[in-house]
């Protein structure tokens, strides 16, 4: 088999691996190019596994990435969110919501790097501790601790709990029907007692620099942000799927915006991301 054709057969894996190392599509789309640069330059005869080397390979050039983007994310303005994941909803999802939810990505960026790429590697990816060790060039038993520690850190950011993309569909309408009416009583028994609402604007749109936590602190920003401007905020929504889960993607007259809704326990919401940051944005503007 030509080894364009091999490759092609596991770009889309790659390209999971390197957004959930990196949080961007734009760094995974160029992770994966580089692994393929360096595949078709490779000795492919002495290469048993293709699956398992070309996900080395892209771990380490994300590893490379993510410590040239350590000084950035700590001058970044406001709180950082991944760049969103947006799908038409009429289309089969690329992943199990679960695994890319943006409260999952963002437990996946507090990891050390090195943590990160064992996890996914190991329990994402299913690649032996062995082959792990030589990718990174740490000992067998160092690898096994770096994933202990990352479950353990882990634990909690998957959702334990089961909802169908239908009812949170219906969960996120009846939140923007109860926004658009400014009707706090029903607002309120749609969101949960600790949910958050983060907006990430890197201090290039208008965007909060502090997350809202708890109930009361997300209605009086909704509250506030219908007073100035309106709400939901002026331009076209189109309902998507970002991250998974049911959202939206707001054409504003600044620009695009994504809303993305993530459902926790009791039917009830307990997180809002809002992408505002135009850097991030650049895929879903040209859709």
């Amino acid at each position: 088999m030509r080894p364009e054709a091999i490759f092609e057969q596991h770009r889309a894996r790659l390209a999971r691996l390197a957004y959930r190392m990196t949080g961007s599509l734009a760094e995974a789309e160029d992770a994966v190019q580089d692994a393929w640069l360096r595949w078709s330059r490779a000795d492919r005869e002495g290469i048993a596994d293709p699956a398992a080397w070309l996900a080395r390979v892209t771990a380490r050039l994300c590893l490379d990435r993510l410590r040239e983007a350590k000084a950035r994310r700590e001058t970044y303005i406001g709180p950082w969110l991944p760049e969103p994941l947006v799908e038409d909803l009429a289309e089969d999802p690329v992943e199990r919501a679960e695994e890319v939810s943006v409260a999952f990505l963002l437990a996946l960026q507090r990891l050390s790097p090195l943590e990160r790429a064992v996890f996914l590697l190991r329990d994402v990816f299913d690649q032996d501790y062995g082959a792990i060790a030589e990718t990174l060039g740490r000992g067998e038993a160092a690898c096994r601790q770096l994933a202990s520690r990352a479950r353990e850190h882990l634990k909690g950011a998957r959702p334990r709990f089961q909802v169908s993309r239908e009812d949170a569909g219906r969960l996120v309408a009846a939140f923007m029907d109860a926004a658009a009416r400014g009707d706090a009583t029903p607002l309120a028994r749609l969101l949960a007692e600790d949910c958050v609402l983060v907006t990430d604007g890197g201090g290039r749109r208008g965007a909060a620099l502090r997350p809202f936590v708890g109930r009361a602190d997300v209605l009086q920003f909704i509250k506030a942000f219908s007073w100035r401007h309106g709400w939901p905020p002026p331009g076209e929504a189109r309902p998507a799927r970002i991250n998974g889960w049911p959202g939206l993607v707001l054409e504003s007259p600044d620009g695009v915006q994504t809303l993305a809704f993530e459902p926790g326990e009791d039917g009830k919401l307990a997180a809002i991301y809002i992408v505002r940051n135009p850097e991030k944005l650049a895929r879903v503007a040209s859709r």
